[in-house]
């Protein structure tokens, strides 16, 4: 589902960026670039430490919940992606193991969180890179917390209305900055906020709610890609990752709706390489 609205509306949380563990060309020629793709990965599993694997090779060490990793260009292909706890990869059974497709030319994230009952599972989102208009940013918020559908409200306005996991919604805004705030869906009970939020022109902004309501841990994370202005000169710089917590006792809440989930495919020792596409 896309809408639009007048309302600038985004996440502000402080950043904490990882870089994969991925060494990518300083810069690629055309024919090199029509055979990358551009992957962040999302840790938003509570109280878990991990080490992440692609096709039997370490992306990530001591990766830790709440953090979003910078794109990094990966070659298009099939990947058997596998989270380790800490320590215990790569000839260990992985907590989650999923084959995510990563297309030539895209630009996707790759999440471990909690499915709405609770359980652990890998979740990949295609993030949409595209130019806005003068003046403009688009935000993106993606519901991958144990927790219910709510409302997001800016200005007092629904922008975003019964939002669940594992899916998210998305809307081109004007930049700036609004006071903004989450209620259980078709309430006015508020879930979190009211807060600030500020937007960027020419900037995808991705909001992630993770964590579980029950316990009390519910989280947010942002991710900010930049270079989609629609000026002549703009330059698409391959965005940055940030991610931010920001934990409340007695604060819960589920965000976002609809974008290409997978299904994870529980504790599996298959491991191996996975055919990449060249």
């Amino acid at each position: 589902m896309t809408s639009r609205t007048p309302i600038a509306l985004a996440a502000s949380a402080g950043a904490c960026a990882l870089a994969l563990g991925v060494t990518a060309p300083a810069m690629a020629t055309p024919d090199q670039a029509q055979d990358k793709a551009m992957v962040s990965v999302f840790h938003g599993i509570p109280g878990m430490t991990v080490d992440v694997y692609a096709n039997g090779d370490k992306l990530l060490s001591d990766f830790k919940p709440g953090t979003v990793t910078d794109p990094q260009s990966l070659d298009a292909g099939t990947y058997d992606i596998q989270v380790f706890k800490a320590g215990q990869g790569p000839d260990g059974t992985p907590a989650l193991e999923k084959e995510v497709k990563v297309p030539e030319g895209g630009n996707a994230t790759v999440a471990a969180h909690l499915s709405a009952e609770g359980k652990p599972q890998l979740t990949a989102f295609t993030n949409d890179v595209s130019k806005v208009d003068a003046g403009q940013a688009r935000l993106t918020v993606r519901h991958v917390a144990a927790a219910p559908a709510v409302d997001v409200r800016a200005g007092g306005q629904p922008v975003f209305t019964d939002l669940t996991n594992p899916n998210e919604d998305t809307t081109t805004v004007d930049a700036g900055t609004v006071n903004a705030d989450v209620v259980l869906a078709g309430t006015d009970t508020v879930a979190i906020g009211p807060a600030d939020l500020n937007l960027k022109e020419g900037t995808s902004n991705i909001v992630y709610a993770w964590g579980s309501a029950q316990d009390k841990n519910l989280a947010l994370a942002t991710q900010t890609l930049s270079g989609m202005e629609s000026t002549p000169n703009a330059v698409h710089a391959g965005g940055s990752g940030a991610a931010a917590a920001q934990n409340s006792s007695d604060q819960w809440l589920a965000w976002a709706a609809a974008a290409g989930a997978v299904t994870l495919t529980g504790v599996l020792v298959t491991r191996r390489v996975v055919g990449r596409r060249g």
